[in-house]
Parts: C-alpha cells; structure tokens; sequence
C-alpha cells in the first residue's frame, strides 16, 4: 500500500524552475533573473570568515543583520523579518494569514509562488488580469477585496512581465484597502524600477500598518546562491506572525554575514543598475528591429509577446539549441509569451541572434 499523503499536496502547484543547471558552462543563462555581476570580493570576504564557524547554529533573531536594515531604511529592527530568500517570508505569510474561508487578492500573470499561498492554506485565490499594459490594475484589485479578504499582494515591478506602477497609484490604492487587509508589495526588482526613488515607498509604512515591503538579496545583490530576504512592515506583529510559523534558523550564518557587507556598498549597486539599465535599452532596441515591441520594463528582465505565427515551445527549443535559455511564457501564466533576463552584453548579443535564427528574420 502506497503513502498516503494530504489533500493539500496534490493541490499545491509544482514551482516551475528554470532548466539549465546541468548543462555545459558555454550557455547563457537569461531564464532565471539572475544578476550577471557576482558577489564583491568584500562580500566574499565576509563570508569566507564565518566559515570556521560553521559548527554553530546562526543567529536565530538575525539581530546584526536586522539592525543594519534598521539603519539602512530607517525602519525599527522589531519591525524587520528576515528569510530564506524572500519566498520565505511569502510563504510564511500565508501560513499565517490564510486558511479556509478566507480570500487571497493577486494580479494574474505575476510570480508563480502566488498560487502555492491558497493551494496550501486552502483559501480562496482571487486573480486580476493585468491591464492591456502588462501592469496591475489597482483599481480592479481594489474592486475584488471583500470582508472576507485576508492579503493582496501587488508585485512591482511585476515578474513576468516587468511593469511597474508608479508610486502615486500604490498610495491611492493602499487608501482604498481596508485597513485589516494586509498588503503585501513585492519588490523583488525594486532597485531597477526608474519610475522614482526605489526607497520612496518606504515612506507609505508610516502612515499604513497593514503594509508589507518584501524585498531580497538575490537579485541587485548577486546572492542567489545564498538566498537572503527580508521584509520591511508597518507592524511589528507581522513580524511575529511568520517567525511562528517557520523552523528556527530560517537564514544561515553565511547568507547573514554577506547580506550585512553587501549593504554597505550602495555605490556598486548603483552601478550594477546602470549597467542593467544600458543592458536593457540596448536589448530592447535590438527586439525592435526584429518587429518585436516588448513591454516597458521596470527590470532587470523583459518581456514580450512572440510573433502570431511562432509557437512557444519552438522558439524556447530553438533558442536552446543555439546555447540561450529563456522563459517560456506559459510557465509563467501566459502562453505565447518569453521572459529575458538581461545578462552581458555578450549574452544579450548571442541571444538577439540566436532569436533572429531561430524566428527566421
């Protein structure tokens, strides 16, 4: 007789991870939103000296690490969760905040971790369709919160599609959210959204409680490899709330040390997006001459519909075959789609090429 395992498992959907971990190192890896820059060799450094450690558990409060966020955003330290890359959090978040019964608010397509919240809670996922922009339609999210709604979460920039919504409609939007609803925005690619100061939504924490600023090392960083998240929230009690429901010593020695260091270089992150955003005006133009108008990135990312008579899969494959990997839209919630990283500009030119080959252009 087989194991027999619980309901809530075969509805909880599968994660779905990019390929390429196995093959050869001749590859561009542009699937992942990885940044192309690695860790700074005083990052490095840092870690390197936690190492003789290692027979002791880390820090279970995070404590150096949430104090030098403290200081970094102005943001009390009890008022800063800290995860196992930011996936943690979110995921500890529906732990906390969902069950049956209740009701979970997210645009649709948007990060694939979303639809794990109900599936495993068993709440209600209510999903709003992108505007004809690729960008969240706040007002329509609005129109769907209820007296059963727990959380809405509002990715921005938006993964997959790289959009972003400028600041003055998430103020207007917070106002019009209940204020026992928490809200959850996810900014992931904060440091690359050029719509205005990434740390003025900062500022929104003072005057809404119910708001969640859920933000990662991984991307702008470099410390994929390390997976190290936090949260920014206008509650202390949120703070309380996911740390209950996690396992003790969510985020390891390693990943703390090099967080901390990584924090006080601002001046390489800087210039970490300036080479993002050369990068993606120069793919951007090259989509353009192929005729393909991608959709106003806010990223390190873009996204863009393929041509009426290009099948998905054909063009992902075709693209593998000439060492690129990309995302393939219906993954990610929308079929006919890609999703590209922006890597090197070697990268970004081998990929140009490899998509005009295999479109036929």
């Amino acid at each position: 007789m087989a194991i027999e395992y619980s309901a809530r498992v075969a509805r909880i959907p599968v994660y779905p991870a990019a390929a390429g971990y196995a093959l050869p190192e001749d590859v561009a890896l542009l699937a992942s939103n990885e940044s192309p820059d690695p860790p700074l060799p005083q990052v490095v450094a840092a870690v390197t000296r936690v190492l003789g450690g290692l027979n002791r558990y880390p820090d279970p409060t995070n404590s150096s690490l949430r104090r030098a966020l403290s200081d970094r955003f102005g943001i009390p330290a009890n008022r800063i969760a800290v995860g196992n890359g930011s996936c943690d959090i979110l995921l500890a978040t529906g732990e906390a905040l969902l069950e049956p019964g209740a009701e979970l608010v997210y645009g649709w397509p948007s990060f694939s971790v979303y639809p794990q919240l109900e599936a495993a809670s068993g709440a209600t996922g209510v999903r709003v369709a992108l505007n004809s922009r690729h960008e969240h339609d706040l007002g329509a999210m609005a129109a769907e919160v209820t007296a059963a709604t727990r959380l809405v979460i509002v990715c921005n920039p938006n993964n997959p599609t790289s959009t972003a919504v400028p600041l003055a409609d998430i103020r207007a939007f917070l106002e019009k959210v209940p204020r026992h609803v928490a809200v959850l925005l996810d900014e992931a690619y904060r440091e690359y959204n050029l719509l205005e100061d990434p740390d003025d939504t900062v500022d929104l924490l003072k005057r809404h409680a119910n708001l969640v600023l859920l933000r990662t090392f991984s991307k702008i960083y470099g410390l994929c490899g390390l997976r190290v998240g936090y949260a920014l929230c206008g509650d202390e009690r949120f703070v309380t709330a996911v740390n209950q429901v996690r396992q003790p010593f969510f985020c390891n020695a390693a990943a703390q040390a090099a967080a901390i260091e990584a924090l006080k270089h601002q001046d390489a992150v800087a210039e970490r997006v300036e080479r993002a955003i050369f990068a993606r005006v120069e793919l951007e133009a090259g989509l353009d001459d192929l005729g393909i108008e991608p959709a106003a990135s806010q990223a390190n990312f873009c996204w863009f519909d393929l041509p009426e008579d290009a099948v998905e899969q054909d063009v992902v494959a075709g693209l593998a075959e000439r060492g690129v990997l990309v995302r393939a839209g219906g993954a990610l919630g929308r079929e006919g789609a890609l999703r590209v990283t922006f890597g090197t500009p070697h990268e970004n030119d081998r990929f140009l090429a490899a998509l005009r080959a295999t479109l036929g252009l």
